[in-house]
């Protein structure tokens, strides 16, 4: 019985889970083999020809043709800022908000720009948000943010779905941060 393209990417971003709590936890020498697979993944986004080292680890888990460049991207993505935010529909955009709330409005032009990135120069600026990301240690989505790649990436990357993505993204930037409930 094969399994889903949802539940892949799930299997998928589990294993990048896996990989953060192996690095920092665990046997010494599974620390050092997660350590050196993160490097790995990093490493991948170095430049056209570096991909390959992430090939064995995004290949396993079959993602399909169409969407195999994406997976590679959030790998990268992942290893260069391995603190992940568990699936909570907490898009790219919440997490930019949560920086603009360290960072002052500033964050809010590299925002704009993202969002009006064409797909070929997206994954170099999603690169520079997540070492931003990293660099304030905000969470990122990664389940989410690899569903809303696939769209944004994809083939109908000017469609409906792409604009809704993004008018998602704008949403959760701009509206209020949650106010944390207080219980007696």
């Amino acid at each position: 019985m094969s399994t889903s393209v949802a539940q892949r990417r799930d299997t998928f971003v589990k294993a990048l889970y896996a990989l953060h709590h192996g690095a920092a936890s665990g046997p010494p020498g599974w620390r050092s083999t997660c350590r050196g697979r993160l490097a790995h993944l990093r490493r991948s986004l170095a430049g056209p020809r570096s991909p390959c080292a992430a090939y064995d680890f995004v290949f396993a888990h079959e993602p399909p043709e169409s969407e195999q460049d994406t997976w590679l991207l959030v790998a990268g993505l992942f290893a260069t800022h391995p603190r992940p935010h568990r699936r909570g529909d907490r898009s790219l955009g919440a997490s930019l908000r949560a920086l603009r709330e360290k960072r002052g409005d500033s964050v809010a032009r590299r925002f704009e720009q993202l969002l009006a990135r064409e797909r070929a120069t997206l994954p170099h600026h999603l690169r520079q948000i997540v070492r931003l990301l990293a660099s304030d240690d905000v969470p990122v989505d990664y389940a989410a943010l690899l569903d809303d790649l696939v769209v944004l990436l994809g083939e109908d990357y000017r469609g409906t779905a792409a604009h809704r993505v993004r008018l998602r993204w704008a949403r959760d930037f701009h509206s209020p941060a949650p106010v944390p409930s207080t219980t007696a």
